[in-house]
Formats: structure tokens, sequence, C-alpha cells
């Protein structure tokens, strides 16, 4: 479990498949204080390190986490938002973030505002109803608050200290990120698929 909140950015330095497999190694601040085994979201992506050596780490995606995400994209020198698991006995930053990636989304606009920045992105169209204005989202790994809430698309406003410690910097226009929607949202969509229909049982708690 994480919190959005970007502990650090490492950068990929080799790329290594076997089969439908890829291995990534990563070099970062954090690299050399983590353990093998380890949950470590990576652009939100929570990813298990492998090996620790020479100040980077490895990780390796399957090809389901493949499939979902954007980690394809990845190539050597890419940029990627770092965070460990979240400690039980503090404070929560953020929001609650599983590191399990729903879909990409690609970003349609980018504004430039008096000292911070607004970006607008674009979803697939099944994951809409799990947006609401100012509601939580995570893009990329940052907790971030959805707004302008459109039929398939909203904005989020950075800051300066995120946007000079992520790697939401090189987001631009047609540039896909990972997106995961709050998982309290989630149960809840799920609930009411399940129990909302008319002649269900538990309908009438449900609704």
């Amino acid at each position: 479990m994480f919190t959005g909140i970007i502990e650090a950015t490492g950068t990929i330095e080799a790329i290594e498949k076997n089969g439908t497999n890829v291995s990534y190694w990563i070099a970062s601040p954090v690299s050399n204080e983590l353990k093998v085994d380890q949950s470590v979201s990576h652009d939100g992506v929570c990813l298990t390190v492998e090996a620790v050596e020479n100040n980077r780490h490895r990780v390796t995606a399957i090809e389901e986490t493949l499939s979902k995400t954007n980690l394809l994209f990845w190539q050597k020198n890419t940029q990627v938002n770092i965070e460990r698991c979240m400690q039980m006995n503090g404070r929560i930053d953020g929001h609650l973030v599983q590191g399990h990636v729903d879909a990409t989304a690609s970003c349609i606009e980018v504004e430039q505002k008096d000292g911070s920045w607004e970006y607008r992105f674009q979803v697939p169209a099944e994951f809409t109803h799990l947006i609401i204005e100012k509601g939580s989202v995570c893009l990329n790994g940052i907790s971030l608050t959805a707004f302008d809430i459109k039929f398939n698309s909203f904005k989020v406003a950075i800051i300066p200290y995120t946007y000079a410690h992520t790697n939401i910097q090189r987001v631009k226009k047609g540039t896909v990120v990972n997106i995961e929607f709050d998982v309290i949202g989630k149960y809840l969509a799920r609930f009411r698929e399940v129990f909302g229909k008319p002649g269900t049982p538990g309908y009438n708690n449900a609704v």
C-alpha cells in the first residue's frame, strides 16, 4: 500500500527481455536502501525488487502488467517516480494507493499558470464513473485531485514542488501515463453493480 507521495525519481539504466517479461535496472537515491522482495511503486506500478547493487535495483514486469501500463514506453534514461510502501504508524499525506494500475490515460492539454500547471487527461470511457469532482486519482504514482470533470477527461493542478520532484515535468500533450482510481470508489462501484439492480438480493440496502 502506498500514499502517492513520491520519494524520489529514478533513471532506467538497462532493459532486459526474457520471453514475455521485461526487467528494468533503475538507479535512484533510494536504491541502496531497498531490500530484495520489497514492494516499491514505480510510476504507480507496484513491482518487486529482485536485486540491489551499485546504487541501482532491478524489477521485472510480466505480460499482464505490460499490457495495462505504460511500461512498454520506458526506455534507457526514462525518469520514473519511486515510492516505498507506506508505514502504518504515520500520517497519510496523499490517499490510499494500491499500486495496481487500472489503465493508462493520455495527456490532451497542458496549460502553464502563474506559478503552477494544469494538465487535462483523457481516460477510457468505461472508467469515467470512477472520477468525481475533487476526488483523488493517482497518475504515475502521484496522488492528485481531479477537477473540471468532463465525460471522459479531467484536470489536475500541479504545484511547483511536485513539478520539480516528479516526472510530471516530462509529461506533454500525447504522453501516456499510468492511472489508478480511488480504491474506495472502486469498491462502491462494484457493490452497486452487484446489489444495485431491482430484484437483486440486497437491492434495498444498496440504493
